[in-house]
């Protein structure tokens, strides 16, 4: 996972697997991806599979962030899509 600040946008590139191993560690990151962001972008773009614990951890995000801006979710594969589909998260996040 990386993370990348301009303009008060971040963009945190999320890739493999957002799962219960992963999760904690992207949670951690949250508040320094928050800080001073008017725009989070997650480029999900090479991520191949979610977890449960994943989509927590974006909607925790998705949450702190209606309160100090927008988020959105890019590149999210069929699959991963799929998963949003079921869980009826695809009226929670904006995807590009």
């Amino acid at each position: 996972m990386t993370i990348e600040k301009k303009n008060g946008t971040t963009t945190v590139t999320v890739t493999d697997r957002l799962d219960t191993t992963t999760a904690p560690e992207l949670d951690k990151l949250l508040p320094e991806a928050l800080d001073g962001a008017k725009e989070l972008v997650f480029d999900l773009t090479d991520l191949a599979c979610i977890s449960s614990a994943g989509l927590r951890v974006l909607l925790k995000a998705q949450k702190a962030m209606s309160a100090q801006g927008s988020m959105k979710l890019l590149g999210v594969g069929e699959g991963i899509m799929e998963i949003f589909d079921v869980t009826r998260f695809t009226g929670i996040f904006t995807f590009e």
